[in-house]
Formats: structure tokens, sequence, C-alpha cells
């Protein structure tokens, strides 16, 4: 439920991104007024455009490290969310139990009930019901600032990089495909380590690299080249911190351990009961 409440905050992202991007053209400079255009907007094309005077004037390579240096900055902000969701995916289990204690949710006697109980479970956990929405919320307005960037700024708007304008749309798709592969294996090593999967989690993990892929094929390839360096960045993080490979491991290991636990327990039982029967 949380992905799906995520993936619908992301496309309501990509949405707005769409909308506002028709909202002003006016070309943002150093003599822009305004909060948003000045401090924001005109920010950001500086920091890209210094960035890219390391490689030339390379606007592209600008792009890039500017997007590794925000996910560098939100790192922290990451692997809060990575560990508060790993906590809860372990609370499956109680959180199930919890459900099955009141079937009835829509009696506000036991939804209430229902909610404190919960509350309690995550607090015990240190759990942060929101702590997921986070770096969504963080990255939102870095999004729609980068496209107006390159949308209302001539200079980036008239860059090249590699084959492509980075004003216009990627004329072979390469890097609209980048992103949703890199999306697919951001969300595929995500519930790999989910103890259970479902339907709608599945779904989930097919629907949304095809919208980020109809997505990058209709923006600027600059918002194409930030979402692959972006998505490539959450394949490694999520690799580095919250690998599935391992965190499986560590339940198969944990599950056998309390195996052998169980047959001891079990034959220190069965010990005792020969021992009383003897006598």
């Amino acid at each position: 439920m949380r992905r799906v409440k995520h993936t619908s905050a992301l496309l309501g992202i990509l949405s707005l991104m769409l909308v506002l991007s028709g909202c002003s053209n006016t070309p943002v400079n150093a003599s822009s007024t305004g909060f948003w255009d000045h401090y924001i907007i005109w920010n950001f094309i500086r920091a890209i455009q210094g960035l890219s005077s390391f490689f030339g004037h390379n606007y592209g390579w600008g792009i890039v490290f500017f997007t590794i240096i925000v996910r560098i900055v939100i790192l922290p902000l990451m692997i809060y969310q990575m560990r508060s969701m790993r906590k809860t995916t372990e609370l499956q289990p109680q959180l199930k139990a919890l459900q099955a204690k009141y079937p009835d949710r829509r009696d506000p006697e036991q939804m209430q009930q229902f909610t404190e109980e919960q509350r309690k479970l995550y607090a015990e956990a240190g759990v942060n019901p929101v702590a997921g929405c986070l770096p969504l919320l963080v990255q939102m307005p870095i999004l729609l600032a980068l496209y107006q960037a390159i949308f209302r700024s001539e200079t980036l708007k008239a860059g090249k990089f590699m084959w492509m304008e980075l004003g216009d749309k990627d004329p072979y798709y390469i890097l609209p495909i980048l992103a949703a592969l890199f999306t697919f294996l951001t969300s595929w090593l995500s519930m790999k380590s989910q103890p259970e999967q479902n339907a709608m989690t599945s779904g989930m993990m097919i629907f949304m690299p095809l919208m980020i892929l109809v997505t990058a094929i209709n923006v600027p390839a600059a918002l194409s080249l930030y979402w692959v360096v972006t998505n490539a960045f959450s394949v490694g993080q999520t690799l580095l911190i919250n690998n599935p490979f391992k965190i499986q491991r560590e339940r198969e290991e944990k599950a056998r351990a309390e195996k052998r636990k169980a047959r001891q327990l079990q034959k220190a039982r069965d010990k005792a009961l020969n021992k009383k029967k003897k006598k």
C-alpha cells in the first residue's frame, strides 16, 4: 500500500511538472525577479554552468554531476527512509495480526483501536510512517526546478551531450529506455528485499517504469539524463545500503537458527519426559 501511495505521488509530480512547464516560457537570467525564478531556477542554472566549466562547458556532464551532488546531499534522508521501510517490512506479521484482530475497520470504534495499536507498534519499533514520503517531497522541487532550468535557459537548452540536444527529446529514445530500466531495477531490488510480494506491488514494478518511459520520451533529454543518473544512483545505493541478497541470507540464517533452537528445545523436552517416565 505504501508503494502504491509513493507511485501515485510520483505520478502527480510528473503531471504537475508537465503542467508547470507551460505556465511560463520567460527565459531566466541574472535579472529575473521573484523568489522561484531568481533564487531557485537561476541558481540551478548557475550551478550546472559552473560544473560544466570543468568539462569544457559540456552542460550534459554538468547535469550528471549536479545530479550526483544532489543525491549525495539527500543520501542521509534516503538511508533513513530505507531503514524505516525495512523495519516496517519486518513488522508485517504483527500488522497482519492486528488487521485480523480488527476486521471491521469501517466501525469507528474498531478503527480507533486499530489506529492506536498500530501507532504503538510503530513507536516501539522506531518506525516513522511518513519517512517514505520525505525523500519524495525533497526531490519534487528539485525535479521541477531542473526541468524549468533547462526549459527556460537559452544556454542550457541549446547545449549538446553526446548524440542529442539537451533542450529536445532524445531522438533515439536511449535515455528514456535507460531511465525506465534503472527504475525497474530499483523497484525489483526493493521488492526482492520484501518477505512477501503481492499482485499489486508486482504490477507497480512494471507500471512505474512504463510511466517513466512514456514521460521521458516527451520531455527534454536533459530531464531524461537526470532520471538516468538518479535511478542508476538508486540502484547502487540499494545494493550498498539495503542489499536484498544480504537481507535474504540474514532471514534464512535467522530461520535456520530458530529451527535449530526449536529442535534443541524439543530434544530437551523429550529427554525430560523420558526421565520422568523412567522414574
